[in-house]
């Protein structure tokens, strides 16, 4: 993608979003070649890529692992209902378009302010199912649960999907209550999928210190044993916390990047 790009002209990007500072959600659009970003993100973007050129294959890895969890939840375990919280831009094969290209009945609810200015898109579903945007603090579990109810059927199994968004949360404490507080509202057999980078590099642990320099929101790398921790008290699918690549490749082994992932099942 050029550097000279001509700016993303849809007016809601434009009215409601700074264009001088970067968002990670933009700068993780542009990693994945999307056009929904502008100069300061790429710029941003460029400046961890210099540092840790791995970051691209790392986008490429998550969304990925997305694609296979979703497919799992919604062909093996039988899952019809999603609660995405972080999703970021829209991009191909989002939440809602894979598990209802299985399932054309699956209601699906975002919980993302950057999806605001792309509802639109977002908001194209099956006929057979929903797909719905709310916005609230993840915090705020309470709220988040209670405005997904309007979509959702809490007394069926949920799928909680929460990729790269807790590492915008610096106290690790806060970062696991609100993780708890979320799966703790979810009934039995419900599903949390979580992504994250992980501090298992010098190198990526200097491009997110010049990425956090930058003006955006911070992003707190942690270790890998933190993340795992994220699944206490669940029952993890095979292959448990495993780096980003390596969650049921389809084409065998993949390179080891910055990230993990996992699936877990709610007692």
């Amino acid at each position: 993608m050029s550097q000279n790009q001509a700016e993303p002209q849809t007016e809601n990007t434009s009215s409601m979003l700074d264009a001088s500072v970067p968002h990670s959600a933009r700068v993780w659009n542009y990693w994945l070649g999307g056009k929904d970003n502008f100069a300061s993100d790429r710029a941003a973007g460029d400046q961890v890529r210099a540092v840790f050129p791995e970051i691209v294959e790392a986008a490429r890895y998550s969304r990925e692992f997305l694609r296979q969890a979703v497919t799992y939840l919604a062909a093996e375990a039988g899952i019809r209902q999603f609660l995405d919280v972080g999703t970021g831009l829209p991009t191909a094969d989002n939440t809602h378009q894979v598990a209802q290209r299985i399932a054309p009945q699956t209601r699906v609810v975002y919980n993302d302010p950057m999806v605001l200015a792309h509802a639109r898109v977002l908001l194209t579903s099956d006929p057979a199912g929903a797909t719905q945007y709310l916005d609230a603090d993840l915090h705020d579990a309470e709220r988040v649960i209670r405005e997904a109810r309007a979509t959702l059927d809490f007394d069926e199994p949920v799928g909680l999907m929460m990729l790269g968004v807790m590492g915008h949360v610096a106290d690790p404490a806060q970062a696991r209550d609100a993780v708890r507080a979320l799966v703790s509202s979810l009934p039995s057999g419900s599903f949390l999928t979580m992504s994250d980078g992980t501090a298992t590099s010098e190198r990526v642990i200097e491009s997110h210190r010049q990425y956090n320099e930058s003006g955006a929101a911070p992003y707190h790398l942690r270790e890998v044993a933190d993340f795992a921790a994220f699944f206490d008290g669940l029952e993890l699918v095979e292959p448990g916390v495993v780096p980003l690549g390596r969650w049921r490749p389809e084409n065998g082994s993949r390179t080891v990047v910055d990230g993990y992932c996992g699936v877990a099942r709610k007692p």
